[in-house]
């Protein structure tokens, strides 16, 4: 149990000074006091203005230039992370990493962009098709699950602890987990590696950043219509720009109604989802954005099917239309403001309320008699209420000292989240196998009483610092954090309480090289720290998971030609890690340590006009050092050793005989990966393919410009694979092809 109270919050600031001493120092123990003599400041050289956080995005064809001139996110305040110019696939600048407006190479960790180009292009239906190409990100762990956007980074899960929202974490609890539209996002950052120097809580494995929609500076018009496979129907749109001449005030709003079934029996995919924007920038300096989101989906609550005690994954859906229903509506609205006092010296403030509801009902096969083909079977109900306020606050600072430049950022953040979660179990009717039609939906099957009963409560304050390093081709990122942690658990059933309070630093060092050929070798050291929401199912609350990585890499920009190469080297180990209870699947437990080492690379290449490649390759070596005595040094499930995924898009020039028809086509090689942590089941290799064809119409007539035809196929030759992860068996994603028809004015 998490008992005790930390004392020394009123010593916030006196810690700050030692901040990057305890680089590795993740402790939970009582707040000692830091006094230090601070040296004299030297003589302080101002220059320019930092930049405006954002992504900066080069190569496009021409094209798209009708398609996509009209988006335009520009100016003071387009926000941390702000995909500014999305078109084509090559990133330069992101701010996930640092927090600051840097070019990619001089970053010393790995990172990946996908562009809102690249969505588009492969017209991504979730935030897991979104990061399908990205190197070292594993997606399809459970199998088709329609009910989250599931993906692991180096081999650590990103659902409970990765994920973050314009640069703000999305924390989640059991089912309480945020599901995030990609028509909402304008680009999606990965930062692999441990990212807690500067964003706190989070996996060792990295973060993913998904960056909303916002309002452009030049008038944006899109309507898009979209029908598939399963009865899929979805209508969409997106408006926005400036409200007066002089562009102080805009505004987006973009929507989405989706009604489709899936590959399970009887589940829905339906959503509802509006995303208002509003910014204001009275002048070159000032800068508030706004931004807003509404949405409701209804799914399975299980998209399991049954695996026979031996392993062998069956045909058997273990859900039933009678009691299958997850319902989830979220909501959220922040702002960014960023004020530059003059041209060194800028302010921001990044802030937001956000809340989800889950109400989840499921049954699941527990047992099938292999002489009479009766099923018996047990049911669950889950409701969870998730309140999360996050605000942090920047103050950015440029100087020189000598022939050393210096880019400081100095940070306080602080979250506060609230949990509930209501859990019960039960049964239902024994399903009859045998019967040419099994009764699926055709018997009552009752809601069970709640047995668990727990309210969470966890706040977070933290100071951080950060100094971006110049001397010569050198660059240094000193990075330094330091949290304090609250969290409190209540059982409301068994009537108690406890308190558990958590300090840590963390931090990270990395050098970066910069080459005048366009090549740049970096290392880097980093630490993890992350305290969960959440209980197993005997109540007890979960304990903060740490972890470390070190990174060795080399980024390269050829010359003349609009592309990202990066290669690199990891090895992180993380302890207390989060895996999903294989006794009971509505709940977590916290095992012991996990190593994991690989090598990545990727390119993301514009090598000619019109056509755009991304590269992903992946080697992990994960092992359990430390857990069950049946699991250590055998490999966590559902974890491929290795993969590899390609994807091209080209479309015709205008001296061709057919200007404005393009394609594209990818492949996806996903390795070999084990089905338990035993390691005693194996879920084989396989192989997918995706494609689509579009037809820019502007080419055919000027006075059909912004009519755009598209056609996407994900496992285009419909590849029947199976996922086993934690002893629960899922089947892959069908062949789903979505046709769209789109207009832009």
């Amino acid at each position: 149990m998490w008992i005790g109270r930390k004392s020394g919050r009123s010593r916030l600031i006196a810690s700050v000074i030692g901040i990057f001493a305890p680089l590795a120092s993740v402790h939970s123990q009582e707040t000692r006091e830091v006094v230090q003599a601070q040296p004299p400041l030297p003589a302080l050289d101002f220059s320019a203005k930092p930049s405006s956080d954002g992504v900066t995005i080069a190569g496009r064809s021409a094209a798209e230039s009708i398609q996509l001139d009209a988006v335009d996110v520009q100016g003071p305040g387009a926000g941390e992370g702000a995909d500014r110019d999305a078109k084509g696939y090559v990133a330069t600048d992101s701010a996930a990493a640092t927090k600051t407006d840097t070019p990619l190479i001089e970053v010393p960790q790995s990172v990946s962009i996908v562009t809102q180009q690249q969505m588009q292009d492969r017209n991504v239906q979730t935030v897991t098709e979104a990061v399908n190409y990205t190197a070292g990100v594993e997606t399809g762990m459970f199998g088709f699950d329609p009910r989250f956007d599931s993906f692991y980074i180096r081999g650590f899960d990103m659902t409970y602890t990765g994920v973050f929202r314009d640069g703000l974490r999305e924390p989640a609890g059991s089912f309480s987990i945020y599901r995030n539209e990609p028509y909402g996002l304008q680009s999606i950052a990965v930062v692999r590696g441990p990212t807690s120097a500067l964003y706190g809580l989070g996996s060792p494995g990295g973060l993913i950043d998904l960056i909303s929609k916002r309002p452009p500076s030049t008038s944006l018009r899109e309507a898009e219509f979209q029908i598939g496979n399963f009865e899929r129907y979805q209508g969409q749109f997106d408006f926005g720009g400036p409200l007066d001449p002089q562009g102080i005030y805009s505004y987006r709003l973009t929507g989405l109604v989706r009604n489709s079934g899936t590959q399970l029996l009887d589940a829905p995919d339906n959503r509802y989802f509006i995303a208002p924007a509003f910014s204001f920038h009275p002048d070159a300096a000032t800068s508030l954005t706004i931004l807003t989101a509404f949405q409701n989906q209804l799914t399975t609550g299980n998209p399991g099917f049954y695996q026979t005690p031996g392993g062998q994954l069956t045909n058997i859906y273990s859900g039933d239309p009678a009691f299958q229903n997850f319902n989830q509506t979220q909501f959220r609205i922040g702002y960014i403001f960023e004020h530059a006092f003059n041209e060194a010296v800028t302010f921001r403030q990044n802030a937001r309320y956000s809340y989800v509801f889950a109400d989840v009902r499921y049954t699941q096969i527990d047992f099938v008699d292999p002489e009479t083909y009766n099923a018996s079977r047990s049911t669950g109900r889950v409701i969870d209420h998730l309140n999360t306020f996050g605000a942090d606050n920047q103050a950015l600072v440029k100087f020189n000292t000598g022939p050393v430049s210096h880019f400081v950022l100095f940070g306080f953040e602080y979250t506060n989240s609230a949990f509930s979660d209501k859990t019960g179990f039960g049964w239902a009717p024994d399903l009859n196998l045998a019967a040419p039609q099994p009764n699926y939906g055709g018997q009552f099957i009752p809601s069970p009483l709640f047995t668990y009963n727990t309210y969470q409560s966890q706040q977070d304050m933290a100071v951080y610092l950060q100094d971006q390093i110049k001397f010569g081709p050198f660059v240094l990122t000193l990075s330094g954090r330091n949290d304090w942690v609250s969290t409190r658990t209540d059982d409301v059933i068994g009537a108690t309480s406890t308190v558990q309070n958590d300090e840590a630093s963390t931090g990270r060092v990395g050098l970066t090289y910069l080459s005048p050929i366009g090549l740049a070798p970096y290392v880097s050291y980093a630490t993890a720290f992350t305290p969960t929401l959440g209980t197993g199912a005997n109540g007890a609350a979960f304990g903060p998971v740490t972890g470390d990585q070190k990174e060795v890499g080399v980024k390269y920009q050829p010359p003349g030609i609009n592309g990202l190469i990066t290669a690199s080297l990891f090895d992180i180990h993380q302890f207390n890690s989060l895996s999903m209870d294989p006794n009971n699947q509505a709940f977590q437990i916290q095992t012991g340590e996990i190593r994991s080492r690989g090598f990545e690379l990727e390119g993301v290449l514009n090598p000619l006009p019109a056509l755009n490649v991304t590269l992903a390759y992946t080697y992990l070596d994960q092992k359990i050092l430390d857990g069950d005595a049946d699991t250590i040094g055998k490999s966590p499930s559902g974890i491929p050793a290795q993969s590899f995924s390609v994807w091209g898009d080209y479309t015709l020039q205008p001296d061709t005989f057919a200007p404005g028809l393009g394609g594209g086509f990818g492949m996806r090689f996903i390795g070999q990966s084990y089905g338990n942590d035993q390691n005693t089941m194996i879920n084989p290799q396989t192989t997918l393919f995706d494609a689509a064809l579009h037809y820019d119409f502007a080419n055919l007539d000027r006075s059909l410009a912004g009519v755009r035809l598209q056609v996407n196929a994900t496992n285009l030759f419909n590849t029947k694979y199976q996922v086993s992860q934690a002893g629960f068996g899922y089947w892959g994603q069908d062949r789903t092809i979505v046709a769209s028809l789109r207009y832009r004015w």
